[in-house]
This record gives structure tokens, C-alpha cells and sequence, in this order.
């Protein structure tokens, strides 16, 4: 929801199904301190905004995902529909890393603390460490998922760029396994610095979960290594 703020106005009815959702997540908030309902308000909003847009989403592999257990959800970034996309169709709990600058923005910002997503402050290298520590922590006592774009943000050109390892040190931290997803198509419906949407398909792969199990933070390089090349193997599925 974050990541379309500042588009909500190409669309009126982007318009009204934003301010009605996040209306209805403002009065949530002060009866659910455990950020579920506002949550599930939230996957509302992004099926609303799929079926608005005309986007056909198809998901492959999401047998292998179990409801009931957190994961840290990673995938490829190509455009501000990722996000509504994997929310509209995995359901499951999830939290959201967003930075900070987002949490200032009135209205928006008490949505997301509220919430419980997690401020990344992407200037401070020694804060951010300390989100990543936190987020591990979310995991353990709410049993929440995340979902993480490794890439740290949207491709310019498409190409999947370079992983950081951020997602891998809070699933070892959390102890929970690791869900590489691609995401293909979202490019072409809504691209960077365009504010079109264009009606098309998408499609969702899921691959099996990678366990951490007995892994160190010493091995989060290579973990992330992995992931990638999970998800680069995804990409190329389709060719």
C-alpha cells in the first residue's frame, strides 16, 4: 500500500478504494493492537486494486506454502504492483519493511506503525542493522511473515540486479524458512517512473521453501546466493 501512495490519484476509483480502505484501517487501529485486521484490510484494498486495474493474476506453486507458519517471502522488483500482487494472492500474515520516510507521511505513516510493518532507515547503516534484528524479533513472538525484495529496490531496466542480505540474516535470526518467488509481468503494467497502468497478465511463481535450519549468520552470503539463483531459474521458466 505504501509503495502506491503517490499514484492513487490516476485512477478515481484507485482514489476512492485507497481513501475507503484506509479509512476503514484508521478506525481498526484502535481496537487491534495486534495489526491482523488492518492487515487483512490491507490484502482488501490490493485484490480491490488488481480487479481495478484489470490485472489477471496467475499463481504457480502455491501448494507449497503452509498458511500457518512465517516465512520470509523474497522476490524480484520491477514495479510498484509487486507488492498488491503477492498480497492479493498469498494469504498469510504479513508485515511489511518499508522506509522510513514513508512512517512521516501523515495518515500513511500511522497506518504503517500501526500496522506493525517495520522502517527501514536506509541512511543509517548501524540502524539498519538493528530493523534487521527487530524484524527477526517480529517473526519469533507474532508469528508474521515478511516479505522482502532483496534487490533493495525496483529494476530500472528489468534486470534482476544483485541481492543484499538482508533477507537472509533475518530468516537465519528468526529461524524460518525462506519462500523465492518471481514475479513477471508487473513491468509491463505499471513501469518505473510511469504513472499508466496497463491492463495484462501477471504471473506468481513460488518455489519450495529453503530451510535455515542449523545455518549461521556467517552463512547469510551464500544463502543469499541461493536465493537468487532460485529465483533467476523461475524467471527463465518461462522462456
Amino acid at each position: 500500500m505504501a509503495l502506491l501512495w503517490s499514484l492513487i490519484y490516476v485512477d478515481p476509483l484507485i482514489i476512492a478504494s485507497t481513501v475507503g480502505f484506509g479509512i476503514v484501517s484508521v478506525v481498526q487501529s484502535f481496537f487491534d493492537d495486534s495489526g491482523d485486521s488492518m492487515a487483512a484490510t490491507a490484502r482488501a484494498w490490493a485484490r480491490s486494486l488488481v480487479r481495478i486495474t484489470r490485472v489477471r493474476v496467475t499463481v504457480e506453486g502455491l501448494e507449497k506454502i503452509d498458511p500457518n507458519r512465517p516465512y520470509i517471502f523474497t522476490a524480484n522488483h520491477l514495479s510498484y504492483m509487486d507488492t498488491p500482487v503477492v498480497l492479493s494472492r498469498i494469504s498469510v500474515r504479513f508485515r511489511f519493511m518499508a522506509k522510513s520516510e514513508l512512517f512521516k507521511i501523515p495518515f500513511l505513516g500511522t497506518h504503517l506503525e500501526q500496522a506493525g510493518h517495520i522502517p527501514v532507515p536506509l541512511e543509517d547503516p548501524r540502524a539498519a542493522v538493528k530493523t534487521l534484528w527487530l524484524a527477526a524479533q517480529t517473526i519469533r513472538e507474532k508469528g508474521v511473515s515478511i516479505l522482502i525484495f532483496p534487490e533493495g529496490g525496483r529494476s530500472e531496466d528489468g534486470v534482476l540486479q544483485e541481492f543484499k542480505e538482508g533477507a537472509a540474516y533475518i530468516a537465519i535470526k528468526a529461524g524460518v524458512q525462506i519462500v523465492p518467488m518471481a514475479l513477471v509481468g508487473t513491468r509491463e503494467i505499471l513501469a518505473m517512473h510511469s504513472k499508466v497502468f496497463r491492463p495484462g497478465p501477471v504471473t506468481l511463481r513460488i518455489d519450495d521453501p529453503i530451510s535455515t535450519e542449523g545455518l549461521k549468520l556467517s552463512d547469510r552470503g551464500e544463502l543469499t546466493a541461493k536465493i537468487r539463483e532460485r529465483i533467476v531459474a523461475m524467471l527463465n521458466a518461462g522462456h
